[in-house]
């Protein structure tokens, strides 16, 4: 997948969860308005209620989707055979969207209504979902190829050098610009004091100002503008790869805490929810079969 379309791809499953939000947000707005005691006598009650023909498909639909998005990226990580059908980032990317948008319809299902032991299961999805965002967060920090293997930190050096080795030879940049830039991704002297938010807030602020630097030195090169946006462009790569290769010890072990945090509550979510579709089974609510 092409960049270009990895990111209309990104586009598109972000798009839709947070159309459906809003499409179902405009569609009930005056139902989930409603006073709780008020709603058997709103005029959708019986479509939104959540055993009613709207509100009992969201929930089938959204725990379906929950489902298949935590089955189907675990089954990909687990089975070889699977590795064929695209890369595990994509899988991965993909199981967001499911996560995302099953909890999305969920919400709509309870009615804005939590109370009993499926609270217990609606929070511990909300929990998922949040840690969910900040594990992407560390995910992306470690670098991988396209296949989503974990790259070690010598393949990561070699890239550098390359990088280093392709300003030089292709774009004819300036040895003594190329040697300053080194120098300073590899100062980390004014980026390790501070907690962990104080550091990542520091780097980026960091790198903002390396990328503006860098430019007014590539004005004293003799550089077409076509050259100068892909130079600019392989450079602010460079130093979100050396971000990542000075974040690498840090982003692995928060890796190993996040997955301590984030399957049990995936699991309470999971058992309570199957707890939920059969006592709801048992007492005879069924949708449209």
């Amino acid at each position: 997948m092409s960049r270009l379309a990895h990111r209309f791809y990104i586009f598109m499953l972000s798009a839709i969860t947070i159309a459906v939000f809003f499409i179902l947000a405009f569609y009930g707005a005056d139902y989930y308005s409603t006073n709780l005691e008020e709603r058997f006598f709103h005029g959708q009650h019986e479509l939104l209620k959540p055993s009613g023909f709207i509100g009992h498909g969201l929930g089938i639909v959204g725990s379906a989707l929950i489902v298949i998005g935590v089955f189907g990226y675990m089954a990909r990580k687990r089975f070889r055979f699977l590795s064929r059908l695209g890369a595990l980032k994509y899988w991965l990317e993909f199981h967001i969207f499911l996560c995302a948008l099953g909890p999305v319809l969920i919400l709509y299902h309870t009615t804005f209504k939590f109370g009993g032991i499926v609270s217990i299961s609606f929070w511990s999805m909300i929990a998922v979902v949040l840690s969910g965002i900040f594990g992407r967060f560390i995910y992306i920090q470690i670098p991988r190829t396209i296949e989503g293997r974990e790259m070690s930190l010598n393949e990561l050096n070699n890239k550098k050098v390359n990088f280093y080795v392709e300003l030089e030879k292709k774009y004819h940049i300036n040895s003594d610009v190329i040697a300053w830039l080194n120098r300073s991704l590899l100062d980390k002297s004014s980026l390790s004091d501070g907690n962990l938010f104080r550091r990542i807030y520091k780097r980026f602020k960091f790198e903002k100002e390396l990328v503006r630097q860098f430019k007014l030195k590539l004005k004293t090169e003799d550089i077409s503008s076509k050259n100068y946006k892909k130079i600019i462009s392989l450079i602010k790569g460079d130093i979100i790869l050396s971000r990542r290769i000075a974040w690498l010890n840090t982003m692995q072990k928060y890796l190993k805490y996040w997955h301590v945090a984030h399957l049990p509550f995936a699991l309470i979510m999971l058992v309570i929810m199957i707890i939920h579709i059969i006592v709801a089974l048992t007492f005879g609510y069924k949708w449209i079969f």
